[in-house]
């Protein structure tokens, strides 16, 4: 709950915060003089950039023309509590400087109910920070009334409800407003509005017909997809096409997509309205990818978090890195451990991944001129494990020339056909789950869940028994196969898994590589 104000001489306390995943941690900054030799500390578990805040704070203090902690001669203890909890970056900054003015008698405010995060200029601007929608979430949460932030992050903390968001430009205007001598207006909520997506579409790639198929199913139902087949048939492009035909983030899934990157500094706009899209290149690490560093950090697969992970080159990206897709491929999130602490962040994505069947990538033509040890190397890259978690493997085969000619007609309207099917798909599914909270789309279900929501006939199950014997699938393989099916009966509007769609889930588990 929000902190009440204490008044005593000498003694200060402001409420600051720690942005974090995907809530912040509240923090009390304390400030207490005495009389003694001069000193000026910060305690309370502190990094460079909180311990450098001194500086900055004497500096904007002494700019907005009052006296700066390093002017007098007393002893300044500036406490940040809880203390076992360790202080990053500089959004503690504002609550340092508002804290000591109160301690000094320079400035006297109610503190209660209000929460204070931003970085100062030596000049005393207030600078944005990272992370500022964590810090409004976990405001709102504590019971917190106003919230002051950075000028530039004022839209971004908008998002949360319940809370009014005060735009902070200079230290000087924000003390004139909290003495009540020059009122700063509250910033007043945008609506969000889902921009057309400027990308790649499905219009404008001739053919692949089954390829387009194989990406509208795993869209309606979020699963991992592998595109395989020679260079330069496409596979890049139908990837990039995916982000075209996914449904727009809900509001829950949008606050929780924009904190996730405005605490990675990669946020470029108020609100991520679309699922997010990332491609990280095939050199990759481990830490990048997954997450880590001695302080652990979200990797890619947190930044595609209700979006799409492109990994182009799939078979080329270290072995290492691939096995390490194993769990957050199955329980969607990503737990780091290090010396410094451990870290789970969230981790539900859509995987693309394209590849070539062979190392010169034609394999099965007079083309291919790979050895049959260097194709066997490059498929076991690959392993059982990782592929048994793809959901559908589906073969771009080349394209006849005739069909890129110019005078080949063009199917029109195909992205927007397909963003409706999978918009209805998507709407069958969140009624199917309504009172299944762990629950989105089809692809998060688990064998337990499964038995309750998929519905399929004994035709179906017969078919898919002696298909699991037939192909060997794993338990794993079994229960997705089951999930797709879902999915593509959900597409065809039917209440119930039928023959035809456990036939067509089939053969996508089919793995030629």
């Amino acid at each position: 709950m929000a902190q009440e104000q204490r008044v005593r001489s000498g003694f200060a306390r402001v409420s600051g915060a720690k942005p974090g995943l995907m809530r912040a941690h509240v923090v009390s900054v304390e400030t207490d003089i005495t009389k003694g030799l001069h000193a000026f500390t910060i305690v309370g578990l502190p990094d460079k950039a909180v311990e450098e805040a001194k500086d900055r704070v004497a500096s904007a203090i002494k700019n907005s023309g009052l006296e700066s902690p390093k002017r007098s001669n007393k002893k300044i203890v500036i406490s940040l509590a809880p203390a076992e909890l360790k202080k990053e970056g500089a959004a503690f900054d504002l609550p340092v400087a508002l804290s000591f003015l109160l301690a000094s008698e320079q400035s006297k405010f109610d503190t209660k109910e209000k929460l204070f995060a931003g970085e100062l200029a030596l000049d005393g601007e207030v600078r944005p920070i990272r992370g500022t929608l964590s810090i409004a979430i976990a405001a709102a949460a504590e019971g917190y009334k106003e919230l002051y932030v950075p000028l530039e992050n004022a839209d971004e903390a908008s998002l949360v409800s319940g809370i009014t968001i005060y735009p902070v430009q200079e230290l000087e205007n924000l003390i004139s407003h909290l003495e009540g001598k020059e009122k700063i207006l509250a910033h007043k909520r945008r609506k969000k509005e889902s921009k057309e997506v400027d990308a790649l579409l499905l219009d404008d790639i001739r053919g692949q017909e089954s390829a387009k198929r194989g990406l509208e199913i795993a869209a309606a139902g979020r699963h991992n997809i592998a595109l395989y087949g020679p260079p330069g048939t496409g596979k890049t492009m139908l990837a990039r096409a995916a982000t075209a035909i996914l449904p727009p983030l809900t509001e829950e899934e949008m606050i929780e997509v924009t904190a996730i990157h405005s605490l990675s500094g990669t946020l470029a706009g108020t609100a991520i309205t679309r699922p997010p899209f990332r491609s990280p290149h095939h050199t990759s690490s481990y830490a990048s990818l997954i997450g880590g560093g001695s302080t652990p950090r979200p990797g890619e697969v947190t930044l595609a978090h209700r979006g799409l992970l492109f990994l182009d080159e799939f078979a080329e990206f270290h072995r290492d890195v691939v096995n390490a897709l194993r769990e957050p491929l199955e329980d969607r999130v990503v737990s780091v451990s290090r010396a410094r602490g451990s870290s789970t962040f969230p981790a539900n994505f859509m995987l693309v991944a394209a590849l070539n069947p062979c190392p010169c990538g034609y394999y099965g033509s007079q083309r291919c001129e790979c050895m049959p040890h260097i194709v066997e190397k490059y498929r076991r890259k690959i392993s059982g494990p990782v592929a048994d978690r793809i959901d559908m493997w589906v073969q771009v085969g080349d394209m006849p020339p005739e069909a890129l000619s110019r005078k080949a007609k063009q199917a029109a309207g195909e992205t927007k056909k397909a963003r409706e099917r999978i918009l209805l798909a998507r709407k069958v599914q969140q009624k199917r789950f309504k009172n299944a909270k762990h629950l989105s789309t089809n692809a998060d279900m688990k064998a337990k869940d499964i038995e309750r929501y998929a519905e399929i006939t004994d035709e179906a199950e017969a078919e898919l028994i002696a298909a699991a014997q037939r192909l060997k699938l794993s338990a794993r393989g079994f229960h997705r196969t089951i999930k797709l099916a879902r999915t593509i009966a959900d597409l065809a509007g039917c209440s119930k898994v039928e023959l035809g769609h456990m036939l067509e889930a089939l053969q996508y588990r089919v793995r030629e590589l």
